[in-house]
């Protein structure tokens, strides 16, 4: 295997084992949202996820750059030789997410009651927020680390430290979500408001839970780094480069590398602010029911966006392990390598990315009777009107990470501030012209996913020169995905008719769809051999593939 293949075959080997680590903690994170649910309720579902569009907003803000930064910074001086500059990156950042996190963890604690109430009309939201304020601190340590191994073209702590933090926090959230829910009902009880009260504190468990999964990822990372210290010191021995960088210019790098990015995902993820805040006053404004909003939202924020969320992840882990490979690339000069790992980055997110928005759209109905117990028709509805959103925010996430990987840092935030005056704009004709209420929220989503993907298109086709295959990236996908959700429905509706079981049938549809969509792709050409044998255990389905003949 030549050189350019190898490396190409390690590109997609790491983007692959973090996309596995992604789908594992968001599967850990959905089957814990089921009993969550249950015991806090749609309306507890409400103040959680009030309470963490604030988080994640001021997590964008403080830490969610940092590792994409740290990891373009320890890149590309790896890639020079600069192993005692990485390892200055790596204490530079620290001293940086210090700073940023824990200034940032203080704004939210003392801010909690205002950001709840004024901005996003749920002041018992406060409670659940409070519990998040040190978590954004251990983030953006976490954060760092987590970048300084992505420099080095490592996934592993990242992709373990995540499903660690998964694990401990499915755990807590439940167990104290339980406690918590029975402590708020007393509360609520003394005030006059058992039910809300209730909610909210149960929605405060939730949050408890991500604060210790936070708490365990760190500290399997710090764990990490002091095993790992001993080997880069070897590195260090052997490194000659006279220059020493000075912690002045790197906090200026990071500061030139973050900005960019962090107004590029501020702007990529603050829609969903913008959409609870249009959304929640124009409907009071329409005359819809506060308990019907909250209920409406609680299903979008709890049901909707977890479920949707899941195959979202992948491209987002393809997206972070595609910045330090493509900076490497890009910065050698090496433009064939470079256009090669965005053909290949493209082609493993919309061969997964298809199935899924199919799949979800197929079965969007039984799942949500399957995983939230929800016989709603709205809710299904809901699903199946924004499954498309998953094909779009795959490619847009993935671009975003492609455009930055090739050091173009300003054009995701100029395309995103275009897409966000674009959404708010459809939101507000939705909900006013066509009263399309919750749904106007999801369309509009699709809508913003749908020009961020259209527009870094153009960009990394302009400034990388790739030249996408149409057929086998584009069109043989979406064929096999149709064929499959063909064969799902089928299935689910005979197996409906026989057993009368809907978790029978979806768990049994869902297994049908990965065989047939396999099947399909391999007879029609659209996964060879060679990309098979990139991906982990590779071989394995290869040697399937051969036995049944769909191989030669």
């Amino acid at each position: 295997m030549s050189r350019a293949k190898k490396s190409d075959a390690n590109f997609l080997m790491q983007g692959s084992l973090l996309a596995v680590a992604s789908i594992i903690s968001r599967v850990i994170g959905l089957v814990y949202r089921l009993p969550l649910t249950a015991i806090i309720g749609k309306e507890g579902n409400n103040y959680y996820g009030t309470a963490f569009e604030i988080y994640n907003l001021i997590l964008l803000i403080s830490s969610y750059s940092i590792p994409l930064a740290v990891s373009k910074l320890v890149a590309t001086r790896m890639a020079q030789g600069q192993a005692k500059n990485a390892w200055k990156v790596l204490k530079g950042s620290l001293i940086f997410a210090s700073l940023s996190g824990g200034g940032f963890a203080l704004v939210v604690w003392f801010g909690a009651d205002f950001f709840t109430t004024k901005l996003l009309a749920t002041p018992l939201a406060s409670i659940a927020l409070k519990v998040l304020a040190p978590v954004i601190f251990m983030v953006a340590i976490a954060g760092v680390l987590r970048g300084f191994f992505q420099g080095l073209n490592s996934m592993m702590p990242t992709a373990f430290s995540q499903i660690a933090e998964q694990v401990v926090n499915a755990v807590v959230s439940v167990l104290a979500a339980y406690l918590l829910f029975d402590y708020g009902k007393k509360v609520g009880a003394v005030l006059g408001d058992a039910d809300d009260y209730a909610a909210a504190w149960g929605a405060a468990g939730g949050t408890l839970g991500t604060a210790m999964g936070a708490v365990a990822s760190l500290a399997f990372l710090i764990f990490v780094i002091s095993i790992y210290r001993r080997r880069f010191r070897r590195k260090m021995r052997r490194d000659r480069t006279r220059h020493s960088d000075s912690y002045r210019s790197i906090m200026w790098l990071l500061i030139t590398t973050i900005i960019p990015v962090l107004m590029s995902t501020t702007l990529y993820n603050i829609s969903s602010i913008i959409d609870q805040s249009i959304f929640k006053n124009f409907a009071i404004f329409q005359g819809y029911k506060q308990h019907t909003i909250d209920v409406w939202w609680g299903v979008y924020s709890g049901q909707y966006r977890v479920i949707i969320n899941v195959p979202i992840s992948i491209a987002s882990a393809m997206a972070s392990s595609s910045v330090p490979a493509l900076t490497t690339a890009y910065k050698g000069g090496d433009m064939d390598l470079v256009r090669s790992r965005i053909h290949a980055a493209t082609r493993f997110i919309m061969v997964i990315a298809f199935p899924c928005t199919v799949g979800i759209f197929v079965l969007a109905q039984p799942i949500q009777r399957l995983l939230f117990s929800d016989t709603d028709p709205t809710s299904g509805y809901m699903l199946m009107v924004g499954a498309i959103s998953v094909l779009f925010y795959s490619l847009s996430t993935l671009s975003n990470g492609l455009l930055q990987g090739i050091d173009k840092l300003k054009i995701p935030v100029k395309n995103a501030a275009i897409s966000l005056v674009a959404q708010a704009g459809f939101l507000l004709a939705a909900m006013q012209f066509f009263r399309a209420n919750i749904y106007a929220v999801i369309l509009a989503n699709a809508f913003y996913a749908f020009l961020m993907c259209l527009l870094n298109g153009l960009a990394v086709s302009k400034y990388s020169g790739t030249k996408q295959d149409i057929k086998t990236t584009f069109i043989i996908p979406f064929i096999g995905s149709v064929i499959m959700g063909a064969a799902v429905l089928l299935v689910y509706k005979v197996i409906m008719a026989l057993l009368h079981s809907n978790a029978i049938a979806t768990i049994i549809s869902i297994l049908i769809a990965l065989v047939v969509y396999f099947v399909v792709m391999l007879l029609l050409g659209g996964i060879t051999r060679e990309e098979l044998d990139k991906v982990p255990h590779g071989n394995k389905l290869i040697r399937i593939a051969e036995k049944t003949h769909l191989l030669k």
